[in-house]
This record gives structure tokens, C-alpha cells and sequence, in this order.
């Protein structure tokens, strides 16, 4: 068994949704950090660490809505300090916290998806159950780079020609306007095009036929095995489980169906990054034979 990229895309696709499942529908505080500390160790162990900026705003991001919560939201038995006659309590701060990792866990998730979910992927998706829904779907994601690639394009030919300019805050905004014009009449252009393009091509002429290169193996079968009932193991252990923020923290779970959860749950959002170690230590055993 290969990294999440080697497996079928329809494996893949169910194991995403059912690990950032868990943690959108759950506000319980060890599945959320969980999901944090699962979705962080596999984006960054894929070598793909992205944008530095990118990770700064969902870090500013995650203060943000943890701060704000407590400031809005005053309920709570456990009073911090007392702020323009209103309260800010513990409780409210807590929930804040588990609120910001929960979204700031999905996010890496969906990251993560988006890195691995090619648009081929996709098409192989939803082509048996849509083909004319994975055909929009992937060109909308063909057309998203696309359009980025040729906004950087347009600003830097403006510069080269001197009519884009940021020496103040009109010229710059008159710049803006003015890429935007651009960008917007390219994309029309291009939609024109392509339409032209499958029209030439006899699209919608007859019945289609698809090809793949994904295929279903054996290893896919033992990963969404595992992976079904590692989360049928996380239900069944949340569902005994209790957990409220309101008025006071109130924990209420019988130990051995909170120990059953959580350690599936672990399991679970550990599995692309195991993965991920024990292709890379075969990848540096095979270059020491070598």
C-alpha cells in the first residue's frame, strides 16, 4: 500500500470525507486537536509546505475567532476578568479555541484534498454518476490556475508597457480596474473558444465513451477497510460520549468507549501520514542498495 496519491480516488475521496466529517460534526476538544495535529503532520509531510502566507493568515486566522468568542459570548460560570461591564469567562474561551481548530483542521484537510484530487481524479469520480457534472467540474478546475496564470501575466505585461503604476492609491486602483477589465474579457474569449472547440470536436453528437488509468486494486480494498472501521469505531465511542461547554465544562463518558474513540480517531487521521514515513524510509533503503 502506497501514499494517499498511489490509491483509488474513490478511497481516497471517502476517506477524506469521512475524517473532516468527524471533525466538522464533533466540538469535542480531543477529536478537534486530534484533527489539528493529524491534518498539519500529513500536509507538511508531503513536502508541499505552500505558501508561508498562506499559513500565516489561518494562523491570525485561528487567534482571531478564538479571541472574538469570549468577547460576544459571555456565557460561562468561570469569570476571567470583567471587560466594559461584561464578562469574559473561561468557558467561552475554551469553545473558541475548539471552535478556531476545528475550522482551521478542515481547512488543512481540504488543502490536502485539493493537492491530491487532481481534476482527473475527479472526472474518474463523478464521471460514472454525472459525466456532464465531471465535465463542468473539471474545467472550472482547469480554468482556476488558469486565470491566476494570466492575471500575473496581464499585470506584468502592463508594468513592461508602463501603463500600470503604484506610485499612490488611485493609480493602483486604476490599475486593478484595469486588469480586471482585461482578465474579464479573456475569460469570455476563452469560454467562447472552448465551446467552439468541443462543438468541432462532435461533443454532445452521440454517446461517450470514458477511459481511466485508475484502477481498483487489492490494497484499495484493505484501505477502505481499515479506514470504514476505524470511523465506525469513532462513532461508536463519541456516541457514548458527552461533552458541553456550558454553563461549565462538563466531561461524561464511560472510559472504555472514550478510550474506543478517541484512539480510532487518532488512528484514522494518522494513516496518511504513516503512509507518507514508510514510503519515504523505502524510497531511502532502495538508494542505500543502490
Amino acid at each position: 500500500m502506497g501514499t494517499l496519491n498511489s490509491i483509488n480516488p474513490a478511497a481516497v475521496a471517502v476517506y477524506f470525507l469521512m475524517t473532516a466529517g468527524i471533525a466538522m460534526f464533533s466540538m469535542n476538544p480531543v477529536i478537534l486537536s486530534l484533527s489539528l495535529a493529524g491534518s498539519l503532520v500529513y500536509f507538511f509531510s508531503k513536502g508541499s509546505q505552500g505558501n508561508l502566507k498562506s499559513h500565516l493568515y489561518l494562523l491570525l486566522l485561528f487567534i482571531i475567532m478564538a479571541v472574538i468568542n469570549p468577547l460576544v459570548n459571555h456565557n460561562g460560570v468561570t469569570v476571567m476578568f470583567v471587560m466594559n461591564d461584561n464578562p469574559v469567562t473561561l468557558e467561552a474561551l475554551i469553545y473558541g479555541v475548539a471552535a478556531s481548530a476545528m475550522i482551521i483542521s478542515v481547512l488543512y484537510w481540504f488543502r490536502s484534498f485539493t493537492e491530491i484530487m487532481t481534476s482527473d481524479k475527479l472526472l474518474y469520480i463523478f464521471g460514472r454518476l454525472s459525466p456532464k457534472l465531471a465535465l463542468i467540474l473539471s474545467m472550472a478546475l482547469r480554468f482556476v490556475p488558469m486565470f491566476g496564470r494570466q492575471i500575473k501575466k496581464t499585470e506584468q505585461t502592463q508594468k513592461a508597457m508602463g501603463l500600470y503604476k503604484e506610485d499612490n492609491i488611485a493609480d493602483t486602483i486604476k490599475g486593478k480596474t484595469n486588469i480586471f477589465s482585461i482578465i474579464i474579457t479573456w475569460g469570455l474569449e476563452n469560454g467562447i473558444i472552448t465551446a467552439d472547440s468541443m462543438t468541432a470536436r462532435g461533443y454532445g453528437c452521440g454517446r461517450r465513451s470514458g477511459f481511466s488509468v485508475f484502477r481498483w486494486r487489492k490494497s484499495d480494498t484493505i484501505f477502505l477497510i481499515i479506514s470504514v472501521i476505524l470511523f465506525s469505531l469513532t462513532i461508536y465511542g463519541l456516541s457514548n460520549v458527552t461533552f458541553s461547554y456550558y454553563p461549565y465544562i462538563k466531561f461524561t463518558a464511560h472510559n472504555i468507549f472514550a478510550v474506543t474513540g478517541y484512539t480510532a480517531y487518532g488512528i484514522l487521521v494518522s494513516l496518511p501520514s504513516f503512509l507518507e514515513a514508510k514510503e519515504a524510509l523505502r524510497w531511502k533503503y532502495l538508494k542505500s542498495k543502490i
